[in-house]
């Protein structure tokens, strides 16, 4: 089979869906199938290049995603002319997949992470005419008809279903590479010993600083936890990305504002490989977020068998096992109780659920082939 990818970021951008679509390329190509991926360009790397098998394009759009839609269009109808499947994701890459898809007559499938439709405003930091634009945009991908939409959790297809996709849908969970988050693996005592907190109560948040993750809340949580958990400290290991360099500045003025710089710790991002030995290394992660599509800290964390507080936003109830407290989301009250009860040993504990790279790929080719055969 002979797939075409339509992505607006891919490797080395760094990030869940380029996970998501990363391993499901590799392991189509390992299955036999032949991969190009069409992807916005990023300085310092190549116009073209074969990655494990996968093809894959970068269209140069002076270093814009959002022009990544309109500038892509002549390559992807170039090698959709080609392809039997083309598969994008929200937001820049779907339009040129679909136009392409309509133009050769090629079924076409959008992966769902979350939808904002209506909650810009609201979990963003935008002014209101950007969230306004934003929002009409994302309204206006949902109007073109796809073959058929994936959505990563059960929450996501609720999202759909309330925003009128009801019609060929399926649940596809990204998976996690368990082989990678095996405890057995680390030595989280060398990264406490580094963080001289061999003896003190850890409490851990990471990932990208956007205002959906809510990690202000965390950062307002702190005194509150200090005054339970004198000996406690919050680690937070945040992407310094350019697109999050200024609510990086913020998270660190708001640490200042508060006085509570002896009781935050605040690490620059580490090499994938080396973040499982960070998160077995503290005793608590905190996920404070205001949306979530899938979420993988949630599901990377359960696999090393940490306790988590996490809110109940989007897809995170369906998606936290093992140890764990939910609470309300834009509540640093509720997470500072939710990390309290961890170190009380009062956190609920559940089955561990396990979402793989092999059913991904798996459910993938099974809508592939479904819609080959219409």
């Amino acid at each position: 089979m002979r797939i075409l990818f339509v992505l607006e970021n891919y490797i080395p951008h760094i990030g869940g869906a380029e996970a998501v679509f990363k391993n499901l390329a590799e392991n189509l190509v390992k299955q036999g199938h032949q991969v190009d991926l069409i992807t916005h360009r990023l300085p310092e790397t190549v116009r073209f290049e074969i990655i494990k098998g996968v093809n894959v394009h970068r269209v140069r759009c002076f270093d814009s995603r959002y022009l990544f839609t309109f500038f892509s269009v002549p390559k992807v109808l170039r090698l959709a002319r080609k392809a039997e499947i083309i598969h994008t994701t929200t937001f820049n890459g779907a339009p040129p997949a679909w136009l392409a898809s309509r133009i050769w007559r090629k079924p076409c499938v959008l992966t769902v992470h979350e939808i904002w439709i209506n909650r810009w405003h609201e979990i963003t930091d935008q002014s209101e005419r950007s969230a306004s634009i934003h929002n009409r945009l994302e309204k206006m991908i949902y109007k073109l008809p796809f073959d058929h939409y994936a959505a990563v959790s059960k929450s996501t297809e609720e999202q759909l279903k309330k925003n009128g996709i009801g019609k060929n849908v399926s649940v596809v969970y990204n998976g996690i590479e368990y082989s990678h988050f095996d405890p057995e693996l680390y030595d989280p005592l060398t990264i406490r010993k580094q963080l001289h907190a061999e003896d003190v109560f850890i409490y851990f948040t990471y990932g990208r600083p956007g205002p959906s993750k809510g990690i202000e809340y965390v950062i307002k949580a702190v005194p509150l936890i200090a005054k339970q958990i004198p000996r406690s400290k919050c680690v937070l290991m945040l992407s310094k990305d350019t697109a999050y360099r200024e609510r990086y500045e913020k998270i660190k003025n708001m640490i200042s504002d508060l006085k509570i710089e002896k009781k935050v710790i605040l690490l620059d991002p580490v090499p994938w490989k080396k973040l499982p030995a960070y998160l077995l290394a503290a005793d608590c992660i905190v996920i404070p977020s205001l949306a979530e599509g899938f979420c993988f800290a949630a599901a990377e964390s359960a696999a090393l068998g940490k306790s988590i507080v996490a809110t109940t936003a989007g897809s995170l109830p369906e998606v936290v096992s093992g140890q764990h407290v939910l609470v309300e989301p834009k509540n640093e009250k509720a997470l500072a109780d939710g990390v309290v009860q961890v170190y009380e040993g009062e956190a609920k504990e559940s089955p561990i659920k396990r979402f793989t790279i092999e059913e991904n790929v798996k459910n993938y080719l099974n809508i592939y082939e479904r819609l080959r055969k219409k």
